[in-house]
């Protein structure tokens, strides 16, 4: 395996508290002692540009199998690789759903020659439809990193409770998608936008509702939960309460909702919709607010592709939009260069705390450790245009928007998987 020599770097590397110009040095899959170089490494400047630990990204769907026109695993890790995401965790909600050991073992497979890590989240019930229980020792034998019926709720509560149980037994997260599916059904925020061009809506209840049940079991049984896609104002004070009582709950936003507003449906463009919804400004604060606190553990994207032809229609396209590719980029405009969150806090956020949550060896710089590392230029602006991203599909909600700071490279364990340089 190709020795690699980082050198004149800026290094943050969050869990050894460092954050300082100096030398990174890469040899068989792993980062080794400086004093192990070799004359054959290959030796990159890395002068004015930044080094942090690979991005974990905990809430991917790479629509692999069944839907591969829209992305792939293969497409898919193309796109993490660009965003400086070594490690995905991708959602169960393919076609047929990850529900058996033969389709977990198909994705990890195709994985092995993808540009990133790619863990896989096993089903909860059998194609989400909250009606039977998977094998979930089955799916952990063939793989699986953790549980979820992510696309969907689980409305089985008992399903529900069992599953935490047994993931905590397992040692696995399970991650929920908060909603209450009798409240849901809408297209978009429910609010004055939605009201205003005519279009239901979806309220802030219905992933409330979903949110304050999770926390409730999580109390109730001591087991770990974690909330996906963090939306509401309400929601983040519910999580926040939690953790100070005590409660095994850890939590995500995305960069959309730390950037975006309900305001962008006004546009009546279908890349802006997703699940859960643009909110207020409000909301928009309060996902930045829980993320300086604590209440908000990690920032992932919910990276959902979609083909072009199935977003054209604003009222009848599916929910979702890609994220892999500017996520770094969105959350260091809002948060490090809005002068909110330091370079190493946001390191936490995207690398380290979600790496923990998994229970994977990531996240880290450390001498030993898998080499998935990123550099970016911390002053290079670029304005996102979807024809020239790496996946299948072009959904992005950051399309038009200039961003500060941007990806070069990507290392994931020890292979050059993404250079700009």
């Amino acid at each position: 395996m190709s020795e690699i020599f980082i050198k004149g770097a800026r290094i943050v590397d969050p869990e050894n508290g460092i954050d300082e110009v100096g030398d990174i040095l890469i040899k068989d899959g792993k980062f080794a002692p400086l004093s192990e170089m070799s004359s054959n490494a290959e030796i990159i400047n890395a002068k004015g540009l930044t080094a942090l630990p690979g991005l974990v990204d905990l809430h991917v769907h790479l629509r692999d199998p069944g839907q591969t026109h829209k992305e792939d695993i293969i497409s898919g890790c193309k796109s993490a690789a660009a965003g400086g995401v070594t490690s995905i965790l991708a959602m169960p909600n393919t076609v047929p759903a990850v529900d058996t050991p033969e389709t977990v073992r198909y994705i990890l497979n195709k994985a092995e020659k993808a540009d990133a890590h790619v863990y896989v989240v096993g089903a909860i019930t059998m194609g989400l439809e909250s009606e039977v229980p998977t094998d979930i020792d089955a799916l952990k034998s063939a793989g699986i990193s953790a549980l979820s019926d992510d696309g969907k709720p689980v409305k089985n509560t008992l399903f529900m409770v069992n599953a935490m149980k047994k993931a905590a037994e397992l040692n696995i997260p399970v991650t929920a998608h908060c909603e209450d599916p009798f409240l849901a059904g809408g297209k978009i925020n429910e609010g004055e936008i939605s009201e205003l061009l005519g279009v239901k809506g979806m309220p802030n209840a219905a992933e409330d509702a979903g949110t304050a049940r999770e926390i409730a079991l999580a109390r109730a049984y001591n087991v770990p939960i974690h909330i996906c896609h963090v939306s509401t104002a309400s929601s983040c004070d519910m999580i926040r309460d939690a953790k100070k009582h005590g409660v095994k709950v850890t939590a995500e936003t995305c960069p959309h909702y730390l950037m975006l507003t309900e305001r962008e449906l006004l546009k009546k463009d279908a890349d802006y919709r997703m699940n859960p919804p643009l909110r207020t400004e409000t909301d928009r604060r309060a996902m930045i607010d829980g993320l300086l606190d604590g209440t908000l553990d990690v920032i992932s994207t919910d990276h959902a592709p979609h083909a072009p032809e199935e977003k054209a229609d604003f009222e009848k396209a599916p929910n979702g939009a890609i994220g892999m590719e500017t996520s770094f980029s969105a959350a260091y405009t809002v948060l490090v260069k809005g002068g909110l969150m330091s370079l190493t806090q946001l390191a936490k956020k995207m690398s380290l705390n979600p790496a923990k949550i998994l229970n994977i060896n990531a996240g880290t710089l450390s001498v030993g450790a898998p080499a998935d590392v990123m550099l970016f230029d911390p002053e290079e602006e670029w304005t996102v245009d979807p024809e020239k991203l790496h996946g299948k599909s072009k959904n992005t909600p950051f399309k038009g928007i200039t961003l500060t700071s941007k990806v070069k490279l990507t290392v994931c364990g020890g292979k050059i998987v993404y250079n700009e340089l």
